[in-house]
């Protein structure tokens, strides 16, 4: 799956050195950059673009119709199950970002479009951990049911550790330690938190390490909290304010405003 960060796809060595070079700039929130690297003359790589496209729109808030003509052409040269199957999830996600930005309510494209990827990835492929993240996605933002967001975690976060995936492991980790943090289970959030920050940075993911950061610092106490935030801040800045939904979290109280 284009999201991943499996051997073969630019983050180990040995791997090939168009798709490392794809991969350093998709890392730095380079993605118009990197997609131009590839041609979409096969499904594999179409999908590929895609996948940049999507991330470009879910951290910046920008680049819709870019993402959207990406889609359309993976979509038209999709034959396989697995590639139809790949296109529908990234057009569910896709989906799921606009209406998560508040840029249009595809809710029910998203629903649809990842039930359609579900029925042609079988349980155990090498795009269904990638399709139980992005369910779990919809159940915690927009169905608003942690234990169902919970329980599609768990297992994209098997499927991930199986296909031997870490940057999807890192969103598992992240993303089950926000659950455990909304709990109120601190110690199960900061590790959480803390494995998702040491994958990205050993894969150096330099666009996720700010929000990887942050999410530790909401778990961590005083002054390691702010060390880390502050951390997080320089690394948004490097960055240009990506990922744009950063800013809100990273924002430094006014003098004398109350925190809670």
């Amino acid at each position: 799956m284009a999201h991943s960060a499996m051997s073969g796809y630019g983050t180990t060595e040995g791997d090939d050195p168009l798709q490392t070079a794809v991969w350093r700039l998709r890392s730095r929130a380079c993605w118009v950059d990197a997609a131009a690297l590839l041609r979409p003359d096969t499904a594999a790589t179409a999908l590929q673009r895609t996948a940049l496209f999507v991330e470009r729109c879910l951290y910046t808030e920008q680049g819709w119709e870019e993402a959207d003509d990406a889609l359309r052409t993976a979509e038209a040269l999709a034959h396989s199950d697995d590639e139809r199957g790949a296109a529908a999830c990234e057009r569910g996600y896709l989906a799921y970002a606009a209406t998560l930005h508040g840029v249009r309510d595809r809710a029910d494209e998203a629903r649809a479009a990842l039930g359609r990827a579900a029925a042609l990835i079988p349980p155990g492929g090498g795009g269904r951990a990638l399709l139980d993240f992005r369910r779990g996605l919809l159940a915690e933002n927009l169905a608003r049911s942690p234990q169902a967001a919970r329980a599609a975690y768990r297992r994209a976060h098997a499927g991930a550790a199986d296909h031997a995936d870490p940057l999807l492991l890192s969103f598992t980790w992240r993303h089950l330690a926000g659950l455990a943090l909304r709990d109120g289970e601190l110690a199960e959030a900061r590790h959480g938190f803390a494995e998702s920050l040491r994958i990205r940075e050993e894969l150096g993911y330099l666009v996720g390490t700010a929000p990887a950061l942050a999410s530790l610092a909401d778990a961590e106490v005083e002054p390691e909290a702010s060390r880390l935030r502050e951390e997080a801040r320089r690394l948004f800045r490097l960055l240009g304010g990506v990922p744009t939904w950063l800013a809100r979290q990273l924002a430094v109280p006014a003098p004398g405003a109350a925190t809670a």
